[in-house]
């Protein structure tokens, strides 16, 4: 990818989706009264602008799974720098269209496993910094951490490698999920009706990010609220919305320090505020 491709992209991504987007939150269904250039709204779009380094960065989580697949003999090298690689075993001769139902089924429960990870213990400074915005909208939902950011993909992408599943047919749907994160932060007041306990809204991840007692740890799917029932983290009280946001701890309110603060908080001599957090599960 060019230095202009990196500038370009997200400079087309912040306007066609910033468009979108303030059409559907300042028109259609907005959920708290907040202006376009909110408190951290820079800062964000600094986050959105690294974010294409961040997708290459992310990339070598393909090592973990792909050296076990070749030290397993399942395939070699050469088919991987061929790109000819399509998956092994029985998953792998289903139709296509199977595998694509197991594959969003099993990184959606992998997601949610190592999102409630990250709200525990040390995980939780650098999962921190994507709850630090006192302000939940789509910009909002690319401020990740990289460490955060890396472990997620390793979550999500090697069980499904693992299992022998086609890459190809998994890293097509990566954009889908990319536009549907980013969808459920918006500041909408939308809960999906009848499908609210089927399909994540932006009020059942907005309830993830509010500092009500009663939300807390809350709401970890990013796709399928399924596994909170199943796992008793779902929260969805009717007729009511969230609508303070944030963190306790105090962050950096620039790129740079909110890069190295949780670092900063795990080699600290002492504890700090971030190591000191002990959620409630």
């Amino acid at each position: 990818m060019t230095l202009k491709a990196f500038i370009l992209n997200p400079l087309i991504g912040l306007l066609v989706l910033g468009t979108v987007f303030f059409v559907l939150e300042n028109v259609v269904g907005r959920a708290v009264p907040q202006r376009v250039f909110r408190r951290g709204f820079w800062l964000d779009v600094v986050y959105l602008f690294v974010a294409p380094l961040l997708k290459i960065a992310t990339r070598i989580t393909l090592i973990v799974p792909a050296s076990l697949l070749l030290l397993s003999g399942v395939t070699s090298l050469e088919v991987f720098r061929a790109h000819q690689y399509q998956g092994f075993g029985p998953v792998n001769w289903q139709p296509q269209w199977l595998q694509i139902i197991e594959i969003v089924l099993l990184a959606d429960l992998s997601g949610y496993g190592i999102h409630r990870l990250f709200h525990t213990g040390r995980w939780w400074p650098f999962h921190a910094i994507h709850h630090s915005s006192e302000s939940v909208d789509w910009l909002s939902a690319v401020r990740v951490h990289p460490v955060n950011e890396l472990f997620d993909k390793i979550a999500q992408v090697t069980p499904v490698l693992l299992l022998g599943y086609n890459p190809t047919v998994t890293m097509a749907f990566v954009p889908f999920l990319t536009l549907y994160a980013i969808y459920i932060h918006a500041n909408l007041n939308w809960d999906n009706g009848p499908l609210r306990a089927v399909l994540a809204s932006p009020v059942f991840h907005r309830w993830h990010h509010s500092k009500a007692p009663a939300a807390r740890n809350k709401n970890f799917a990013g796709l399928f609220p399924i596994w909170d029932i199943i796992f008793n983290t779902y929260y969805m009280p009717k007729d009511l919305y969230p609508e303070v946001f944030g963190i306790e701890e105090k962050l950096p309110v620039h790129y740079p320090g909110q890069f190295w603060a949780p670092f900063a908080a795990l080699f600290a001599p002492t504890p700090t505020p971030l190591t000191q957090r002990e959620p409630k599960t």
